[in-house]
């Protein structure tokens, strides 16, 4: 007689192998390849009036998938269903035990969290067998509900207002609306003009150093224009000027705390410019498991969804050791260092850690893609940092006047570097403007009382900044700020509203499309109440009580359907229109015209359609001329617009389908022969290739500009765009960063 043995159930194929080696011969592992069950497509599937009961059908392809889990179970002697262990993965369990139902009637059924894909790991996920946890699963199924009859509801009307195939969503409609608000700021900022003035001065030893004009009579230097800065110059460099006040301090710098799903997309895009998607599809890689070799596969980092900064206690125990024993007692804790969790954390998870310190980065880097390799190690590093000593400095803050200027001057070296000797986060530590611009290298001579001499004095001409547009990951920060989304949903939400046409990416920026603005528009004229900040952070935390069991199912929905389908009925579809008149005359009927939206932008459309249905380009929409002849047929060549962005066309099309990119004037520097031009991919993002691709594949992120480096004479620059520095150039070759004007950027010195 053959031995049944038990079933596991997993989501993803990837972690089947890693299991089985876990697990050993007396299993079979099996896996649902996500969900198997959803909504239909083509109805609400929701019954309003029964309790909100889900219809769900089987997700098309998943028929063989669900067969087979039944013959597995028919098969097994107990089942364990070992889905990600979050609200989706409870979700799928359920699904997952509802049709293998009949299969398991006599049979236990068993939910098993396994947070780490290690042996340890998957030990004590299986000795602590549970039941699927319902309230989680109605939570979940209240959340789909709920975006089911928003989008279903709401997205029609933006067929009606707009075009059809248009979408609306509970959560990606108010990040739409956070994108498009910012645009909005940009558009109505007014730059104004003000100026700053630094001074060198030496001491009597003749050692110097810089400051900034910080106060002049008192009040807080202001200058608004170059004429009272050439004269504040010219005061400045007439007068004697004393060191007033010397301060010394000890300043400690604390480590940050562990990652969490949106500190870790926020630093992976920092650190490594990836996108929030790519963030997450490599860390579930590295949560699944990778093949180490003749070690076989195993999961390096726990599981990735979470908004909790807590850290198991044996983990804790682990990384102290692991510190005094690398880097010595110094650098270790007397007791953990403990982080506080936001209000609103669900904290079902800790954060997110390497699952053995004994994997370190350069271990397992023979086995890791680069890409693999780099989120690891940033996870792994950040972790240990958390749990180190402080950074020490000795900072030194000197007041120097003369008149009524008062300059100042901060200087900081570092007297023990602590966790900066593993993660150094300096740069990502939250510094104002100001006083990055102050920190200068401060002579040991320096005391109160000196008298000293001005080497040089520098008036600097600035220009306000209109608040940054958002970058995926600044975005991913202020949803999770808000307490908009779940750690599950940020990636999702960021890339549905760029997949949308609504948003796309320039330079890793994010920008608000014409249409974007619209469906923005008519959603905050019609659906105020819906679609702002606070409302849907409040059905978030009302979605979460479900899953405490504070809340019944039934009652939230209740409280967001019923004035929901009242607003819907107070609104008259008919008169709802994002339609402008103009003084246009149609030229087949001599009515008059009005503007609409289509799949390709706006165009001019008769007011008596569908009687009449002539249509023509808006004006100053025509394709522009260029004063070139295409070489194939002779006529003018235009500028066109496609989804992936503007080339050069034949006017003569359909005729002449002669085509070629637009090029930014610089030559490749990989293949030396094509030029540089502006790509876009399916998602809307910018990019920068080679004419010559697919024979060239040279690739930028960052616009090249011509313009030679200063320093190096490297042919090309690229522009750049950071949150503290705004917009600058970097060579490619040298690294160099200047300003627009090419004048090299001051950068920060911290001795060591």
């Amino acid at each position: 007689m053959v031995k049944s043995k038990s079933l596991v159930i997993v989501e993803s194929p990837s972690k089947t192998k890693t299991l089985k080696k876990f697990l050993g011969k007396d299993f079979v592992v099996e896996a649902s390849v996500g969900h198997i069950k959803n909504l239909p497509d083509k109805e609400l599937g929701v019954d309003v009036g029964d309790g909100y009961k889900p219809k769900y059908v089987t997700i098309r392809g998943k028929g063989n998938v669900i067969k087979k889990l039944k013959q597995s179970a028919k098969k097994a002697d107990a089942v364990y269903i070992a889905t990600d262990p979050d609200r989706e993965g409870e979700a799928i369990a359920w699904h997952i035990a509802k049709e293998i139902e009949k299969e398991t009637e006599n049979k236990p059924v068993h939910r098993i969290l396994v947070n780490e894909i290690t042996k340890s790991g998957v030990d004590a996920a299986m000795k602590s067998p549970g039941a699927i946890n319902e309230m989680l699963v109605q939570s979940q199924q209240a959340r789909r509900i709920m975006d089911r009859l928003v989008g279903y509801k709401v997205s029609p009307f933006l067929w009606k207002t707009i075009y059809k195939g248009l979408s609306a969503g509970r959560v990606q409609s108010v990040a739409l609306h956070l994108v498009c608000e910012r645009e909005r700021e940009i558009q109505a900022f007014k730059q104004e003009e003000y100026w700053s003035i630094t001074a060198g001065f030496a001491i009597p030893a003749g050692d110097q150093y810089h400051g900034k004009l910080v106060k002049i009579a008192g009040k807080k230097a202001a200058i608004p224009d170059g004429k009272t800065a050439a004269k504040s110059v010219d005061d400045i460099r007439k007068l004697q000027f004393t060191i007033s006040d010397v301060t010394r301090k000890e300043v400690k710098r604390n480590p940050l705390p562990p990652f969490t799903t949106s500190s870790l997309q926020q630093a992976a895009s920092t650190r490594l410019r990836f996108g929030t998607k790519k963030t997450m599809r490599v860390a579930q890689q590295l949560y699944e498991g990778v093949e180490l070799g003749a070690e076989g596969a195993v999961g390096l980092i726990t599981y990735m969804r979470t908004d909790s900064s807590r850290i198991a206690p044996e983990a804790l125990k682990a990384v102290a050791s692991m510190i005094k024993k690398t880097y010595g007692a110094e650098y270790a804790l007397k007791s953990p260092r403990v982080f506080k969790s936001k209000a609103r954390t669900q904290d079902a998870h800790e954060a997110i850690r390497p699952a053995s310190l004994e994997n370190t980065p350069e271990k397992v880097k023979p086995y890791l893609s680069r890409e693999q390799y780099a989120l690891y190690e940033l996870i792994w590093t950040r972790f240990v940092a958390s749990q180190m000593a402080a950074a020490v400095l000795d900072q030194t803050v000197v007041v120097t006047e003369g008149g009524k200027y008062q300059f100042k001057s901060v200087g900081s070296t570092y007297k023990f570097r602590g966790y900066l000797q593993v993660y150094d986060d300096f740069a990502s530590q939250s510094r104002s403007e100001d006083e990055a611009e102050e920190e200068s290298l401060i002579p040991a001579g320096v005391a109160s009382g000196l008298n000293v001499e001005t080497t040089e004095v520098l008036s600097h001409q600035h220009f306000t900044k209109p608040p940054p547009r958002y970058t995926e990951s600044s975005l991913v920060k202020e949803l999770d700020t808000l307490g908009i989304g779940r750690p599950s949903t940020y990636a999702l939400i960021v890339s549905t509203i760029q997949d949308r046409g609504y948003v796309e990416q320039k330079e890793r920026r994010l920008y608000a499309t014409e249409l974007g603005m619209d469906v923005d528009k008519i959603l905050q004229e019609y659906f105020e109440q819906i679609f702002n900040v606070n409302f849907t952070a409040e059905m978030e935390q009302e979605l979460d009580t479900i899953a405490t069991g504070e809340r019944d199912y039934k009652k939230v929905l209740d409280e967001f359907y019923k004035p929901f389908s009242k607003l819907l009925e107070s609104i008259d579809v008919e008169k709802a229109t994002l339609v402008q008149e103009t003084d246009e005359k149609c030229d087949k009927c001599g009515s008059g015209m009005i503007i609409r939206w289509g799949r390709n932008g706006k165009f001019l459309a008769c007011s008596k359609y569908p009687e009449c249905k002539n249509t023509k380009p808006l004006p100053g929409t025509e394709p522009p001329e260029l004063d070139e002849k295409c070489p194939e047929c002779g006529n003018p060549l235009v500028i066109k617009q496609s989804r992936y962005g503007q080339f050069i066309g034949c006017s003569g099309y359909p005729e002449c389908r002669f085509t070629r990119p637009i090029t930014l004037g610089i030559a490749c520097p990989k293949c030396k022969e094509g030029e540089i031009v502006e790509r876009k991919s399916g998602r809307g993002r910018f990019f920068y290739g080679c004419s010559r691709y697919p024979e060239c594949d040279f690739v930028s992120w960052d616009k090249p500009v011509p313009h030679a480096c200063p320093a190096c004479q490297h042919p090309f620059l690229v522009s750049k765009f950071t949150q503290r520095k705004g917009e600058f150039y970097k060579c490619p070759a040298c690294k160099k960063e200047f300003d627009r004007e090419l004048e090299p950027l001051d950068q920060v010195d911290i001795a060591a």
